[in-house]
């Protein structure tokens, strides 16, 4: 598939804003175990928020007719995409709601009550995003539980990372919010080490799959066409072998390998404030690389049709 640019930032920066809630939103509950002080919580909601407006109007971009865009909101029950589309609009009031508990210091009880929301709508919100293309059966590299899998664990790393940063420029971070913090670069490393493990060679479909021809080897003698079309321009956007796989250690070093590393000299007790902000941002570079990856490894197998052997 083409990596547009506009999705793979609206993805990822939206995905991190998302985590960047949540997190902050869990601490805020007391769930973490870690006590981190209201101000300290509010700059954090305020980034994530921040983070998420950036991403939803980037998205925009990607609009053949923006002005069409309402209808995004009108198929509910049948489509993942006007689902990600309420969820982003519900997820303000409530987000908002959670930040002004804070801010006002209402009871904990309040507090943590709308903090439970505020996670629920911003996971749900990401979880929705992964299932539009999680849901195509055509794209064998989205077509598994994977895909909202690694939004979801990627998206909290993001944010224990988020909130980490924050707390970088104040006192040092809580040792529960660092345990949990590394907790979850590995669980979103081990995963996506796993998602590439089973989706590094093409082993779907083939061109006889396709045409119903089994029996014998069968290649395509005429694509019907002479230029690019839509359909090889969108859907047939090739990347050598050589560099996906540079890209992919790209990927597991920069989102992964360097902020472990960074967030294990905090917790060894170096002195290394900015450790927590350079993995942030180490993190998220390698979440930009990772997201263009997702779309150019991605085979639909319109591409059989079009001189290729196997998706």
């Amino acid at each position: 598939m083409h990596p547009a640019l506009s999705i793979i930032f609206f993805t990822v920066t939206a995905g991190a804003g998302y985590g960047i809630v949540a997190v902050t939103a869990l601490m805020s509950a007391g769930i973490g175990g870690a006590r981190i002080e209201s101000g300290q919580l509010l700059l954090s909601a305020a980034l994530g928020l921040v983070a998420v407006t950036a991403g939803l109007c980037a998205s925009t971009l990607h609009l053949a007719n923006p002005k069409n865009a309402w209808r995004a909101f009108s198929r509910f029950r049948t489509s993942w995409l006007s689902r990600e589309a309420i969820l982003a609009v519900v997820f303000y009031p409530v987000a908002l709601i959670w930040v002004l508990s804070l801010w006002l210091e209402w009871a904990s009880g309040a507090v943590a009550v709308f903090a439970v929301l505020t996670i629920v709508a911003a996971l749900a919100t990401v979880f929705a995003t992964a299932m539009i293309y999680a849901c195509l059966r055509t794209i064998r590299q989205w077509h598994t539980s994977f895909t909202p899998a690694n939004y979801v664990l990627l998206s909290l790393m993001i944010g224990f990372l988020g909130l980490g940063s924050v707390l970088a420029f104040g006192d040092v971070a809580p040792r529960e919010l660092l345990w949990s913090t590394m907790l979850s670069i590995v669980a979103a490393g081990v995963a996506k080490l796993t998602y590439y493990a089973r989706f590094g060679l093409p082993s779907g479909p083939t061109i006889g799959d396709a045409t119903g021809f089994k029996n014998a080897p069968v290649r395509l003698l005429d694509v019907g066409h002479t230029s690019g079309t839509f359909l090889t321009d969108e859907f047939g956007f090739r990347v050598s072998r050589g560099t996906l796989l540079i890209l992919r250690f790209l990927t597991l070093t920069l989102a992964f390998l360097v902020p472990a590393a960074a967030v294990w000299l905090v917790l060894d007790g170096s002195n290394a404030a900015m450790a927590l902000p350079a993995a942030l941002f180490s993190a998220y570079l390698g979440l930009l690389v990772e997201r263009w990856l997702f779309f150019a490894e991605a085979r639909h197998v319109v591409n059989l049709y079009h001189g290729a052997q196997r998706v």
